[in-house]
């Protein structure tokens, strides 16, 4: 934990202090109104007090503080990316003998608050649903609502969570399916796990843990699944009375499950029955698809949440968003139901998936 908070300050002061830098590259007058030095690191001291106090005090004013600290961050982030891409673009100008000093300083802070802006409407937009068409042979015609990535409790409100159950719950799936990172921390879990737990389906609610279920407290994650209505699989198979089998996995990275846990899993289901994985984390899909299995859906990803830091999750997956044919698997990475963190969204939309299995 101690080298985790060593390397988030040195990372958050970096975005600060490398925008800082290039400000005052093209304004130095910047320097006068506040040294330099100084302002990144009470900026860093900001935003740090914001990720650990709003993790333990729960009242309206460190809700204030979680959404202007981790506002802040996400704008750390979004200038830093501006002010590299123009200092690379500055250098290969000067190399031209081309001089950019009288106006590139005024384009990077436009380009900046541009960018910003996008990614705060994405990020407090509510977030729309995505249909996506899929046939399969062996399954029915099947109707099923995905919901990942919601990260509820102190950076999402009750009200946004209802409303993004209601446009579920008006699509009429006949089947609810979880994919982690569910509540994360805060006030009222019991208040969000019976309005999930309203959600009734026809062949009801199924769900794996995220990594974030690990990282906070593992048991309240337990008890919210429950109180959720959620049959929760750990490296299981459920079969429901249609035959349908639904297999989830633990999350692979946290709970590190191994490419022959999931092989022997899938080994054990029916081959002549339909089948599908459940897995927070979009790994293993050769594996799948080699054990018959018709259907698999992860999440994890965000497609990078804010750009362009899709690029360094795509380092990770070869996957991260959307849908992939795999030996006849389909394979779906959803971008999830809002965000982790930083309330922002760029070029990476939160959705509420509806698939609709031959249809």
């Amino acid at each position: 934990m101690a080298a985790f908070f060593i390397l988030s300050t040195i990372v958050i002061w970096g975005l600060f202090a490398t925008t800082g830098l290039w400000l005052l590259t093209f304004f130095p007058a910047l320097g006068k109104i506040s040294p330099a030095g100084w302002l990144p690191i009470l900026c860093t001291l900001f935003v740090l007090a914001g990720l650990s106090l709003t993790r333990t005090h729960y009242n309206i004013f460190t809700s204030l503080l979680y959404y202007s600290s981790y506002i802040l961050f996400g704008l750390a982030f979004i200038a830093f990316c501006v002010s590299a891409g123009c200092a690379v673009l500055f250098l290969l100008l000067k190399i031209c003998h081309v001089s950019a000093r009288a106006y590139l300083g005024m384009v990077s802070i436009a380009v900046t608050a541009i960018l910003f802006i996008c990614a705060l409407w994405g990020g407090f937009s509510a977030p729309k649903i995505k249909r996506i068409a899929i046939a399969s042979p062996r399954l029915p015609a099947l109707k099923i609502a995905l919901v990942s990535d919601a990260h509820l409790g102190m950076g999402v409100s009750y009200e946004r969570w209802d409303q993004a159950l209601s446009r579920l719950e008006n699509e009429k799936p006949d089947l609810l399916l979880i994919l982690g990172d569910v509540f994360e921390y805060g006030p009222h879990a019991d208040k969000y796990a019976a309005r999930l737990a309203a959600f009734q389906t026809p062949l009801g609610s199924y769900g794996v843990l995220g990594n974030h279920e690990y990282y906070n407290d593992f048991q309240t994650a337990l008890d919210f699944y429950q109180k959720a209505g959620i049959t929760l699989l750990q490296n299981e198979i459920f079969t429901l009375p249609s035959g349908i089998q639904i297999a989830g996995l633990k999350d692979i990275k946290t709970a590190r499950v191994s490419a022959q846990e999931v092989t022997d899993l899938l080994a054990t289901a029916d081959e002549k029955k339909p089948l599908i994985l459940l897995s927070h984390t979009p790994s293993y899909a050769e594996e799948a698809a080699a054990h018959h299995t018709d259907l698999m859906f992860s999440g994890h990803t965000h497609n990078g949440q804010i750009w362009p830091f899709n690029y360094l999750v795509k380092l990770q997956f070869s996957r991260i968003y959307g849908l992939f044919n795999i030996d006849g698997m389909k394979f779906y990475i959803t971008s999830g139901m809002f965000y982790w963190g930083i309330p922002l969204r760029l070029f990476a939309p939160a959705e509420l998936p509806i698939i609709e299995v031959n249809r």
